[in-house]
């Protein structure tokens, strides 16, 4: 390496989370054996970090979208291998999951080249080269507006330019509180997009919804925003959300979603019913919750077998809209495998299976988020209605999980623009 000067490009240095990077080494001595690494030190200050062993070519260059990894926490040919295989470095604390919690903040990844192949103690040793680069799920011009109203909580996520834009309702799971970044990020492709509080973690406030007005009011809020295609909203769930989105486009009188997108959920739900009353229901049931070797819980058999009671179910004969499953078939929260072959069935018997679009991912888990988002087989969990903290087997493998998010990211905003947009042609292009 005497007299050499390494010189690394990513590029772009400053993008949305679910943009490619290019990652390029040039001016190494030929067939030199290298480390790429990445680090983030999270919001939580807890570091992560991901690596792969490359050697260069004949011309002293590493190109990670051409060239396989020869190990690390990702083999093969990898284009985004240092993002989505990143895991806490050794000695952090266990059951850590990756989350923004600050959208108005970048997610900001060192990218680094080290000499030789290294597994452990990068900090303990100096870099060739270093670049510094942003990961944004907000992107420019996009307004983030703090919404209570008529007793809902949220954040609505608007788009820039003057619209008007179809809207998405956008629903997370059990363990409750306002998670906005996914929101964001379909606020940064072109759709207004509220991020709902429906189990909150404030005390003072009733985390029991007495009825399904409470998610009509804030299906409202969104489609009488004046930037917003009235009769173009969409509802988008995962894990428990799905169970609110499908009793929503099933049931409502006063809400017709134009689609639906539905994440690791199940239509599996009694129906009618105060989300407290739900989850009292749940932990009636929850003598058929397993647990791993190593203690973690697995709640998927909680709604196994499946009911033929129409009154424990969606009736799913009941969808007059356009609607997305994404299932990951080795889902260990839920049993959502199961779930999506009774929807087929009760679909088809109905006669509206052609509204239905099923994506089916094997060795992937429940946690299906934003491409290049890191996997999490397990981790900590509060469960909302108890405050018992436990370990959660969310299941899933890292390769196949992240190739499924990847895949089902790009078709989900394929099926909102084919939905929601009135033409091709009036689909915002997102940049950064």
């Amino acid at each position: 390496m005497v007299g050499t000067f390494p010189l690394l490009s990513v590029q772009p240095t400053r993008g949305l989370v679910d943009e490619k990077i290019q990652v390029v080494v040039r001016n190494l001595p030929p067939a030199l054996s290298v480390t790429l690494h990445s680090l983030h030190c999270s919001e939580d200050k807890d570091l992560w970090e991901a690596f792969g062993h490359y050697t260069s070519d004949g011309q002293g260059t590493v190109k990670v979208a051409k060239d396989a990894s020869l190990g690390g926490t990702y083999e093969g040919t990898e284009p985004m291998g240092l993002l989505w295989s990143m895991q806490p470095v050794p000695g952090s604390r266990t059951g850590l999951r990756l989350r923004k919690m600050d959208v108005l903040t970048p997610m900001v990844v060192h990218i680094s080249v080290y000499s030789g192949h290294m597994t452990e103690g990068f900090s303990k040793h100096s870099p060739l080269v270093t670049v510094v680069t942003e990961r944004w799920y907000m992107a420019p011009g996009v307004c983030r507006i703090d919404i209570k109203e008529h007793g809902v909580r949220g954040t609505l996520f608007l788009p820039p330019g003057p619209g008007p834009f179809p809207g998405v309702l956008d629903m997370w799971g059990r363990g409750g509180g306002l998670v906005e970044y996914r929101s964001c990020l379909l606020a940064s492709h072109g759709f207004v997009s509220m991020a709902l509080e429906y189990l909150s973690h404030d005390k003072n406030r009733s985390s029991d919804i007495e009825s399904k007005t409470y998610f009509e009011k804030a299906f409202r809020i969104v489609q009488e925003h004046p930037l917003v295609m009235k009769d173009r909203v969409a509802l988008f769930g995962l894990s428990f959300g799905v169970s609110v989105s499908l009793n929503l486009a099933a049931y409502s009188k006063v809400i017709s979603p134009r689609c639906c997108v539905c994440i690791s959920g199940s239509h599996v739900n009694p129906v009618n019913k105060a989300t407290g009353e739900v989850f009292r229901k749940m932990n009636e049931d929850g003598y058929k919750n397993q647990f791993d070797e190593e203690g973690r819980v697995v709640w998927r058999d909680i709604i196994l077998p499946i009911p033929t009671d129409l009154g424990e179910k969606v009736d799913m004969g009941r969808i007059k809209c356009p609607l997305m499953l994404i299932v990951g078939e080795d889902d260990q929260n839920l049993a959502t495998v199961e779930s999506a072959k009774d929807v087929t069935q009760m679909m088809c018997a109905a006669g509206n299976k052609h509204l239905l679009t099923i994506l089916q991912y094997p060795d992937a888990g429940h946690l299906i988020e934003p491409p290049y988002t890191p996997h999490f087989r397990a981790s900590n969990f509060i469960v909302h209605q108890t405050r018992q903290k436990v370990i959660m087997l969310w299941g899933g493998y890292p390769k196949p999980h992240a190739d499924a998010q990847e895949d089902c990211w790009e078709k989900s905003l394929s099926f909102l623009r084919q939905h929601l947009y009135p033409s091709p042609d009036s689909v915002p292009k997102a940049t950064l």
